[in-house]
Parts: C-alpha cells; sequence; structure tokens
C-alpha cells in the first residue's frame, strides 16, 4: 500500500516571500505561513493557537509568488511534508520540516487596478473572522 502525504494550509504570510534563483534560473520561493484557530478553553475562555509553518515554491508557482504575496498576503497552499536532515558547524544534528506546496490560491481580494489587497476579514496574522469572505471565484478549486 502507497502512503498519502497531503498538507492544504490557509494562513498569513509572516513576511515577504525569500526568492533564490538557482542553478538553470530555477525560482525558489521559501516563506513563513501562520495558521491560527480559535478555541475555547474549559472556562469558557476564547483561546487563539497560531503554528507557524515553512513554506517552498518552486518554478512558476515562486515566480508568481514573488510578483503577488507579500507579508499578511491570505493564501490557501496544498502540498506534501519534507523534513531535511543535517549538521551545524559544530556538528549538531538538526532538521526542518518544511511544506512543499504544489497549489497555491490567493485568497486576497483584488482592487479594481488587479493588484492584490490583504483581506478585509483579517483579525491578525493567521486568522479568518466570522466576516471573512473568500468566496470570490475560487470556490470551485478550494477542496471544502
Amino acid at each position: 500500500m502507497r502512503g498519502v502525504n497531503r498538507v492544504m494550509l490557509i494562513g498569513n504570510l509572516g513576511r515577504d516571500p525569500d526568492i533564490q534563483m538557482l542553478e538553470g534560473d530555477i525560482a525558489v520561493a521559501k516563506f513563513p505561513l501562520a495558521t491560527t484557530e480559535t478555541f475555547k478553553d474549559k472556562s469558557g475562555k476564547l483561546v487563539s493557537q497560531t503554528e507557524w509553518h515553512t513554506v517552498v515554491l518552486w518554478r512558476g508557482l515562486a515566480e508568481l509568488a514573488e510578483k503577488y504575496l507579500h507579508k499578511g498576503s491570505l493564501v490557501f497552499i496544498e502540498g506534501r511534508l519534507r523534513t531535511r536532515n543535517w549538521e551545524d558547524k559544530d556538528k549538531n544534528k538538526r532538521f526542518s520540516t518544511e511544506i512543499v506546496g504544489d497549489n497555491l490560491v490567493m485568497l486576497d481580494k483584488r482592487k479594481e487596478n488587479g493588484e492584490y489587497q490583504q483581506h478585509e476579514g483579517q483579525t491578525d496574522m493567521g486568522g479568518l473572522d466570522s466576516s471573512s469572505n473568500i468566496s470570490d471565484s475560487h470556490d470551485d478549486i478550494l477542496p471544502f
């Protein structure tokens, strides 16, 4: 039996994408993505919990990220987990788990001039409030 390694996230960029060009003009974009969930604790108090994910995009998706994404952008990312291991200069074993994106949907609303603006319903770096409306032309792409 084959395994399944799929990740779907909706969140906000923690900073502008870092773009690198590799040999052969291959673009790679890397950025932190914040996802926030809100729940009530035992006492009924609302608690927000933010998780930070490192997202890596390659080639065409990296070029789109460079052109359109910025700190605070709301995006849907679909991809897979990848863990890398290495030794640092002090011979300590290090590891990093990243989301390698295969699909990117920009959820920010477009201005009339075609540029993207920060999502109106955004309440913090990663959360959507109940007034959020992401039902633009991307409804048929989202898996829910």
